[in-house]
């Protein structure tokens, strides 16, 4: 039989299953540890003295040559929500003999960017000597590539590198969806005294079928943003769309979701472009596209809140009961493992689970319900019931 004790968790006393007691423990000191660095946490609005949100960073993905950035900036600067010009320097390709950046050389038309448009300056570091010849060319922001975050060492080296030097640091997401592993590259720079902190979602790399390069994976930013809520999110909606088509849908949806700002790619001739060229939009374009976007306000009237805190507390109640019929259906599994075990029967029954998948897909679909949704619910369940039958085998066999 389970072990049932009472865990004051989320603002509340929570029955949870003795066995599980040692993972929540875990994840109540982690949330402890993240929210402790993320108090000391400097929202954008003040390390960038940028009133307006969702503001935007723009530029082009490599910078190729000094008319082509200047050029850009130029128009760029005309647009009123784009306040960072962005430039790739150091380009790390997938393979080698492709265009791996300018180098130093291009810092200098980015300082020059800076002094003629007043733009705020950004661009990618992925070493130490990076980090020494942007803080030494005057770059504003340093943003840390994808590719680097899946490495905690090279994230070490950089974090380092920057001790003692405040200048505001944009993390992108790994390339792998991994929320541990985009907080722990945060953590190394709080860690380092760096407290001009944003992420930057990207997109995660998916080998399901997707429309976007990168599929967006929404609920992994938004539980970054539930762990470290003063922690400034933009989206980069180029990487995740891939296809300029998409932009403006996903960077519709960032907005609603309440992203901090938006970094879309600008090329003044994207189709010439030696990288990326397919997700860039000339600022013309860029214009046009942010000019058709609605941005709504985060809270509403009196009667609104009333009436939406009405709502959210019959999804309470709902949740509530979700969560006890959950527990009493794990109840009659563990009924079924111990006459599974008693009568020597496998745990897994092919025939049976098939069974389910057709019947409650076909159910939940007449009730409107998407049946990739209910896939993936009757999955975890069917993973939670094979895992608490498994621990029912073993229990007491040596």
């Amino acid at each position: 039989m389970r072990t049932i004790v009472n865990v004051w968790f989320a603002g509340r006393f929570t029955k949870i299953d003795e066995g599980l007691l040692s993972w929540v423990k875990v994840l109540l000191l982690q949330q402890k540890k993240i929210m402790s660095q993320e108090s000391t946490n400097i929202q954008v609005s003040d390390w960038l003295h940028i009133k307006e949100q969702p503001f935007v960073i723009s530029g082009p993905c490599s910078a190729e040559s000094e008319e082509q950035v200047m050029v850009t900036a130029r128009e760029l600067r005309k647009i009123e929500q784009v306040k960072i010009f962005r430039a790739g320097i150091w380009k790390p390709r997938t393979r080698p003999g492709e265009f791996e950046g300018i180098g130093i050389q291009g810092l200098k038309w980015l300082q020059k960017v800076k002094a003629e448009t007043g733009l705020l300056i950004t661009t990618e570091v992925a070493n130490p000597t990076h980090i020494e010849q942007a803080l030494k060319h005057g770059i504003d922001i340093l943003w840390i590539g994808a590719r680097t975050v899946v490495n905690p060492f090279s994230v070490q080296e950089l974090s380092d590198a920057l001790r003692g030097v405040d200048i505001p640091v944009m993390i992108k997401n790994p390339l792998t969806p991994d929320l541990k592993l985009w907080i722990g590259a945060i953590e190394r720079f709080y860690s380092a005294g760096i407290t001009q902190v944003a992420a930057i979602h990207r997109g995660f790399h998916y080998f399901n079928r997707s429309p976007y390069r990168n599929a967006p994976m929404w609920e992994i930013p938004i539980e970054l943003k539930r762990l470290i809520p003063s922690l400034p999110i933009i989206t980069d909606i180029s990487h995740i769309c891939g296809r300029r088509d998409l932009l403006l849908e996903i960077a519709q949806k960032a907005l609603d979701l309440e992203t901090n700002g938006l970094m879309i790619e600008s090329h003044i001739h994207p189709d010439k472009a030696l990288t990326d060229a397919a997700q860039q939009l000339s600022p013309g374009a860029l214009a046009e596209m942010l000019s058709r976007l609605v941005i709504r306000k985060y809270t509403g009237s009196i009667e609104f809140e009333h009436h939406l805190e009405k709502l959210r507390s019959e999804i309470d109640k709902l949740d509530v009961e979700l969560i006890q019929l959950l527990a009493k259906r794990m109840e009659v599994i563990e009924e079924i493992g111990d006459y599974k075990k008693e009568n020597n029967i496998t745990i897994l029954q092919l025939k049976r689970w098939q069974h389910i998948i057709e019947d409650r897909l076909a159910i939940g679909t007449s009730l409107g319900l998407d049946p990739a949704f209910l896939l993936s619910m009757l999955e975890l369940v069917h993973e939670a019931s094979i895992q608490r039958q498994t621990q029912i085998f073993n229990r007491g066999d040596y």
